[in-house]
């Protein structure tokens, strides 16, 4: 594995290529991406395609990647651009793109941005939020995420995000009636360490699951995207989106073993089924 650093319009860039460039086998690179997850979160995935070039990138201001814009949010168009840096860096022309979660919405914007940078696109869980029915309760669920973790702290703001997130079904009365989750059934800690500036639990990425594609645009392009969903995540929030962004662009969801984050090994202590997830994957991009 080789590592780079990209420098941009501010931001400094550092992605991870594994195998060459040019591709040995004439395939363009696999290019794996998330948001807020960074390139750490791709490392059982990309051993699972020893056969490919596959390229990891941290986001900016994430991870190894630096930023020196002044901002503390994050938008798709930026992200999208950045990526759309990589790539040109690369010089292996378009590539196929595997994208999770935020990273899944970032694609969705380079695709409809610069249209010839991505070949195949597997748009995995889009976290889509005004695109169900239940859109405003959606939005309402998020922001007591956010004020949680503002009031009381890290442990306090994932336990309301993992409770928002296995929420099943829409989000009705029954659910903004619960209590507010205790952190230690979660294994979360309840002491508060004063940061607030949690990409995933504040509303810096709010710009992220507010985007709306632009389905014209991805329309045009000459990408084929493909929406996929862990079979197990179907009635929670990422599945119920991910059948809203398929819906929205004129097809079905594909489906994938596993959850939000099936390609995961244990390491981060969500494991998923990666030798399935990585299988299933490969059957999705030789279908191109």
């Amino acid at each position: 594995m080789e590592t780079f650093t990209l420098a941009t319009a501010g931001a400094g860039l550092v992605y991870d290529v594994r195998g060459p460039l040019p591709t040995a086998d004439g395939r363009p690179p696999l290019f794996l991406i998330g948001h807020p997850m960074d390139a750490s979160g791709f490392a059982a995935l990309a051993a699972r395609f020893p056969d490919r070039t596959v390229v990891t990138y941290d986001p900016r201001g994430l991870g190894r990647s630096t930023r020196e814009d002044g901002r503390v949010d994050w938008t798709p168009g930026i992200l999208a651009d950045d990526v759309h840096a990589v790539v040109a860096a690369l010089g292996a022309g378009p590539v196929e793109m595997f994208a999770s979660s935020g990273g899944a919405v970032t694609a969705l914007a380079l695709v409809a941005r610069h249209p010839d940078d991505v070949t195949t696109l597997v748009a995995h869980e889009p976290p889509l939020i005004t695109l169900t029915p239940d859109g405003p309760a959606a939005v309402r669920a998020r922001a007591g995420v956010r004020d949680a973790y503002e009031q009381r702290g890290w442990g306090a703001g994932m336990a309301a995000f993992v409770a928002m997130t296995s929420w099943e079904g829409e989000f009705t009365d029954a659910y903004f009636a619960r209590p507010a989750p205790d952190p230690a059934a979660y294994g979360m800690p309840a002491e508060d360490d004063g940061s607030r500036d949690d990409p995933l639990l504040s509303d810096r990425s709010w710009a992220v699951s507010d985007h709306r594609p632009d389905v014209d645009a991805i329309a045009a392009a000459p990408t084929r995207v493909v929406i996929a969903v862990g079979e197990e995540s179907r009635a929670v929030q990422t599945g119920r989106t991910s059948d809203a962004a398929a819906e929205l662009l004129g097809q079905r969801v594909t489906v994938f073993p596993s959850h939000h984050g099936g390609f995961l090994d244990g390491e981060f202590g969500y494991p998923g089924k990666p030798d399935e997830f990585a299988a299933r994957l490969r059957e999705v991009l030789d279908a191109s």
